[in-house]
């Protein structure tokens, strides 16, 4: 286990940059790892290496024969990582834009008439691509109401909106919000009972960096990761797509490769930095487990970074040592209650008699890096409904430490003291 094994988190801490100390700011614990991880030191030399190259793919030469095959072989990392042997995997401007791209072509090219289901639960990248494509496509958009008192939603949920004219359908696999997953295969299975031939497409950014992805135990059709938010840099996003979705009429160049989603030319060390990224999940798994398959490697690291972070959450809510935990805090509370097993490394907060945005001040003077959400464009659809303008996210990765929770737990009493 990562928790109980100070030389394995020190070994995991040294691999990322910036770990405790800000290149501005000084010293500081990071708990905004929801709005990007920190990046391996590998992404960092990997980026300045492939920076530097002025060859392209494609010519009659050492270096853009390498390229080629760099990339190549990035592609069969991510299918192990995403566990993913049929398809396409293929990188783009960002995971918002793919998003964007895949839920346009599905609506586009999907079956005439019938309808576009998704759910409130989901971030603005597919609620508003759903919103803009299936008005064009001339299908309706339904969304299926999220639980507000435990930040999620559930197949359950999805039940009494489902119809055999779904042709598109989309699923947010953690809410950046709540920090709430859902069960993926569960939904995509209660949508398939109904209408088997809907295009299902998952939102995974937020869930990428906290644990497991599979996507051939989903029965979905696209895929798509931002991987500044597990361990890698801006500038890019990932897309897997199914055969299904692939077939499908996309932008592609006239006479260019048949399926192909790739438009211009490729970043080399995009796709390198993600060698590297589930380079790191195979080096981990081994750390924590004796299996000898690089599957089964990654499968052991995200069930050691789920069971980390879980207890990092637990010590957060509800104390550790003679610390009382957020629960226990007077005027604290909880999005999403206090024992929710769906969380994954995230707790969104409010506090009483102090607006979110001083508090995530008053944190930062203690050393300790927090986000605040808005009840705009990005978190209105979960915080309206709970009658809140603003809340704390205080996000977590597999290597935060259990004192440096320990430091935010004593910050904020604090912080409540000074209120109270």
């Amino acid at each position: 286990m990562i928790t109980e094994n100070d030389q394995l988190m020190s070994d995991i801490r040294a691999r990322f940059a910036h770990v405790d100390r800000c290149p501005e700011a000084g010293p500081r614990i990071f708990f905004e790892n929801a709005g990007g991880a920190l990046t391996l030191n590998a992404v960092v030399e990997t980026t300045q290496h492939y920076a530097a190259i002025p060859d392209n793919q494609g010519r009659d030469n050492e270096m853009a024969h390498d390229l080629v095959r760099v990339i190549a072989d990035a592609k069969d990392d991510m299918r192990t990582f995403f566990n993913a042997p049929e398809g396409d995997i293929f990188v783009g401007e960002s995971g918002t834009e793919l998003l964007f791209r895949l839920i346009m072509n599905a609506c586009l090219g999907a079956e005439e008439g019938g309808v576009v289901l998704g759910s409130t639960l989901e971030h603005p990248a597919t609620r508003s691509a759903c919103a803009r494509w299936a008005r064009i496509a001339r299908k309706p958009y339904l969304q299926v109401p999220h639980n507000d008192e435990t930040g999620c939603v559930t197949a359950g949920d999805y039940l009494p909106h489902l119809r055999p004219d779904i042709r598109v359908a989309t699923i947010l696999h953690t809410s950046p919000v709540t920090g709430m997953g859902v069960d993926v295969a569960a939904i995509a299975g209660a949508i398939r009972a109904v209408a088997p031939d809907a295009l299902i497409i998952v939102d995974g950014i937020q869930h990428a960096s906290h644990g497991l992805i599979d996507i051939k135990g989903y029965d979905i059709d696209g895929y798509v990761i931002s991987p500044y938010k597990v361990f890698s840099r801006h500038g890019y996003g990932v897309a897997w797509t199914s055969p299904r979705l692939n077939a499908l009429e996309h932008d592609a160049l006239l006479g260019g490769p048949e399926g192909n989603w790739e438009l211009g030319t490729r970043d080399t060390g995009a796709y390198a930095t993600m060698t590297d990224v589930v380079g790191y999940f195979d080096w981990l798994g081994g750390q924590v487990s004796g299996a000898t398959d690089r599957r089964a490697r990654i499968e052991a690291a995200g069930a050691a970074i789920h069971a980390h972070e879980a207890k990092l959450t637990q010590a957060m809510i509800h104390g550790t040592g003679n610390l009382a935990g957020l629960a226990d805090l007077p005027g604290v509370s909880i999005i999403g209650g206090a024992d929710n097993p769906a969380r994954e490394g995230l707790v969104s907060i409010t506090l009483d008699r102090m607006d979110a945005a001083d508090l995530v001040s008053a944190l930062r003077h203690r050393g300790i890096r927090t986000h605040i959400r808005k009840a705009d464009h990005y978190s209105g659809n979960i915080l309206n409904p709970l009658g809140l303008a603003a809340a704390v996210r205080v996000s977590m990765c597999h290597y935060n430490s259990m004192d440096e929770v320990r430091s935010f737990l004593t910050a904020m009493r604090d912080i409540v003291d000074e209120v109270t």
